[in-house]
């Protein structure tokens, strides 16, 4: 009997696994460039640090949360005369006597179009208790966020590493290192995750966060790619017939 490999399998079956492999793709990239202009700006410098986890899970002590966002993620969104304002304004207490007369109207033209009322998912900024409250020291990611988080990309992550895995088990490939190949993803998922929880507790566990998204995202792509190949190039074909 003829083994069942990527390259012999119905053209309807390939069209299918490789239109799924590419969405997939695209949508690691999306991933990725997400990562770096949220995370990846919360010192406030373009690419992914240490600082920039530690920033994002532990909280920088040294200054509050509206203040890192303006000097990170949210830096392009006011010129440098206005952030330095809000900054001086935040740090000297957030007088609620400034606020009518003064900071509402720069909140509202500089942040209100997404921190508003519509916006649910967002503080919303036209609401002096909400801007107060992001005045306060960073404590980084909440432990309430972390769980949403935490079981959102445990679930919805695990269900496209299986499905690349479940394709990648036709390829021609080393058994053992298959079996390494399928299993490395979810290891450092787990790693991922347990990471951000660890990184809140203390700085010292970053280094673990860009190791897990490295892992998964090298062990993923040797995958994506080795199927891609082994479906549709004529080398891979010729073998299989």
């Amino acid at each position: 009997m003829k083994e069942l490999t990527l390259a012999n399998f119905p053209l309807a079956l390939r069209v299918v696994f490789t239109s799924f492999l590419l969405t997939i793709g695209v949508g690691l990239m999306m991933a990725g460039a997400q990562i770096m202009m949220t995370h990846g700006m919360a010192d406030g410098k373009v690419g992914l640090s240490l600082d920039d986890v530690v920033y994002s899970y532990y909280g920088n002590k040294e200054g509050s949360k509206i203040e890192g966002k303006l000097n990170g993620s949210m830096q392009a969104m006011a010129p440098d005369a206005v952030r330095l304002d809000m900054i001086k304004w935040a740090r000297a207490g957030a007088d609620e006597a400034q606020w009518e007369p003064h900071y509402k109207a720069v909140f509202a033209q500089y942040c209100a179009v997404c921190h508003s009322a519509e916006q649910t998912s967002l503080p919303n900024f036209t609401q002096y208790e909400n801007v107060k409250h992001m005045t306060e020291t960073d404590e980084g990611a909440s432990f309430s966020s972390l769980t949403r988080v935490s079981h959102i990309h445990l679930f919805g992550i695990s269900f496209i590493f299986m499905f690349v895995g479940a394709i990648f088990a036709f390829a021609r490939f080393n058994q053992l290192w298959k079996l390494v190949l399928v299993v490395t993803p979810f290891a450092f998922l787990i790693v991922d995750v347990l990471s951000w929880w660890l990184t809140k507790l203390h700085p010292g566990f970053a280094w673990l966060t860009i190791i897990g998204g490295f892992g998964y995202s090298v062990a993923a792509g040797i995958m994506l790619f080795t199927s891609l190949a082994q479906m549709w190039l004529p080398r891979f074909r010729n073998t299989s017939e």
